[in-house]
């Protein structure tokens, strides 16, 4: 089993789990910690909660977002995750962007409004170069013979420009995430047969990446020039270089258009090209660079991320564009002032170390170097240590917990005892129960988890300080809280090493594994690996994943989790006395849809 991700599939994992439901959404205040149930049935059930779960409410916030998670930036992230698998040279700028992709993974929890550009990507220079037709001989003075083109793939390399893909533009454009140092954009319009013949082979010479812009009437057909056909246009396609924008179905200038010939230029062509290259077709290129407000409404109607323009007597860079429906672009004529005016934008500030308790809770399944796991973050963390043991779905029933996974240790002297190895602290009681003194020795430099009203703390656990609840507030004044994990998997975003995990039984034999811990975004995180994998590549995958610091549960039989109401696994786990539990803000209720990705090397 590989143990890293490329690069570019790091960005990835970082990014998914930002995405469902955050997007553009302000963050509550702070809320008043949650206090759970204070006395259990002889059943085991909490009596009489000392706060009521929130009643079922509509989410206006993520309801509002939902389109534009899944069908946006989403979208946007997972069509990057595919060019991932071919990017091998600096050519493609991914690893320009992945070295400093931890400062600016917070860009994506505050895009900028669809379709409005950001501000940070304002400052930035950033050419989007317009091509038409690549052919042996001129007919007018826009065309470009092979060998003209070369020249300019040669310059730009010369100068160490780093070409884009049209996804990299658009997230930098919402975002302002920074993108390489010197970025360019190459675009093809109107699909001839030099595109064919000539660019793309050039293309994957360099290993460039560019964008062509198709109107469907002209391919296979002989209209005016020559003509891309639909066998060598699926054979681009395919190509992750390659980025097919619609252009209309007959290329009619867009202004003043009725809004039935509207429909067909915008959801008609992309309808075809869909059909027909069985990708989808995420942005759109105006004719002629014009467009009215019906127009740019129906582009948007169609459900486009980005639309190209044009204006010879105005051209702009991508950043001083009226907006993502609207990007400017600039003759190739133009190319060598433009490969000295290029700049990808500052970098973006520092991830903050601090916590957030207010995040909508959402679902998120992703696959990482082949291993399956399903992570659920948000909310406030909490912990339940219940009266026997049992499933966590009813363990959590009439709690104010809608997400939760098994918790640590437990004794195994009797079926259903819920005595715990090391010392335990839980709101669910109040209660501080110490740790045998017996047994906490072997727990030794283990993580000490401290869960307070505004913060979490991992720290090593010191058997002969840590057994009491004075010595735990001493660590953490507002603790509510505490418990010690199975082991250190990453700590301060990097994987920990074996020798980290001490004589922890089984620690890198293949196994279903539980975590929790605290992600980039100070946003608690919890989940499960859905297939059997070691310590180490599991602490691997959950930093790729994003997770600022992170403790492994109690695994194997014990890995379980569940989510409003349900389990989440696919086996019948063993029973288990205590959970690490997640309490959604006010209004949330972890309605958001859940979000995939699947990630390979």
């Amino acid at each position: 089993m590989k143990r890293s991700l490329r690069k570019s599939q790091l960005a990835i994992a970082v990014i998914m789990p930002l995405l469902c439901c955050e997007i553009g959404r302000s963050q509550p205040a702070i809320s008043p910690p949650f206090t759970l149930a204070q006395s259990f049935d002889a059943n085991g059930i909490p009596e009489q909660p000392a706060i009521e779960a929130p009643a079922p409410a509509a989410n206006p916030d993520c309801q509002a977002q939902t389109t534009r998670s899944t069908t946006g930036i989403t979208q946007l992230v997972s069509n990057i995750s595919q060019t991932a698998n071919w990017v091998e040279q600096p050519a493609f700028g991914m690893d320009a962007i992945v070295g400093q992709i931890a400062p600016q993974v917070m860009a994506y929890l505050n895009p900028s409004p669809f379709p409005e550009i950001n501000s940070l990507a304002r400052q930035a220079k950033v050419p989007v170069m317009m091509y038409h037709d690549i052919l042996p001989e001129k007919l007018v003075f826009f065309d470009v013979t092979p060998q003209e083109f070369e020249q300019h793939l040669q310059l730009i390399k010369q100068k160490g420009l780093t070409p884009i893909s049209m996804d990299q533009l658009v997230a930098h454009l919402r975002t302002g995430i920074a993108l390489p140092a010197k970025p360019i954009l190459l675009t093809f319009d109107d699909g001839y047969k030099g595109h064919y013949d000539y660019v793309y082979p050039l293309l994957k010479k360099y290993r460039y990446p560019a964008l062509f812009a198709i109107y469907t009437a002209k391919v296979g057909k002989q209209m005016g020039r020559s003509s891309l056909n639909w066998e060598q246009l699926r054979e681009m396609a395919k190509d992750p270089l390659v980025t097919i924008s619609s252009h209309s179905v007959n290329h009619k200038v867009m202004d003043g258009l009725t809004p039935d010939q509207l429909l067909i230029e915008t959801q008609e062509s992309k309808r075809i090209l869909e059909a027909e290259l069985a990708i989808p077709i995420r942005y759109f290129t105006y004719p002629e660079g014009k467009f009215d407000k019906a127009a740019l409404e129906s582009v948007q109607a169609a459900g486009y991320l980005a639309a190209l323009t044009m204006n010879d007597a105005n051209e702009q860079l991508a950043g001083q564009s009226e907006s993502l429906l609207a990007i400017g672009r600039i003759g190739q004529s133009r190319i060598q002032e433009m490969v000295d005016v290029a700049w990808g934008g500052s970098p973006m500030p520092s991830v903050s170390m601090g916590f957030n308790f207010t995040a909508p809770i959402r679902r998120l399944d992703m696959t990482i170097n082949q291993n399956p796991f399903i992570f659920i973050a948000g909310g406030k963390p909490v912990t339940i240590h219940y009266n026997t043991r049992g499933q966590i779905p009813q363990i959590i029933a009439n709690t104010p917990v809608i997400a939760a996974v098994d918790g640590t240790f437990f004794s195994l002297e009797m079926l259903d005892s819920n005595e715990m190895l090391g010392p335990i602290y839980s709101q669910s009681h109040g209660q501080f129960i110490p740790g045998k003194r017996g047994e906490i020795p072997f727990l030794e430099n283990r993580p000490l988890v401290l869960i307070g009203t505004e913060a979490v703390q991992f720290i090593p656990f010191n058997f002969k300080k840590h057994n009491t609840l004075e010595a735990l507030q001493a660590e953490m004044p507002t603790v509510t809280d505490a418990f010690v994990a199975a082991g250190w998997l990453v700590e301060n975003g990097k994987p920990q090493p074996i020798e980290r995990f001490g004589r922890l039984y089984s620690v890198n034999e293949l196994r279903h594994r539980a975590f929790w811990g605290i992600n980039q975004q100070g946003q608690p995180q919890i989940g499960v690996s859905t297939e059997p994998i070691g310590s180490v590549d599991l602490g691997i995958a959950l930093a790729q994943a994003g997770f600022r610091d992170a403790v492994m549960l109690d695994s194997g039989a014990s890995t379980s989790l569940a989510f409003k109401g349900k389990s989440l696994v696919a086996y019948e786990p063993r029973a288990v006395p205590h959970v690490v539990g997640l309490i959604p803000p006010p209004g949330d209720l972890g309605t958001c849809p859940v979000v995939t990705s699947s990630i390979s090397p």
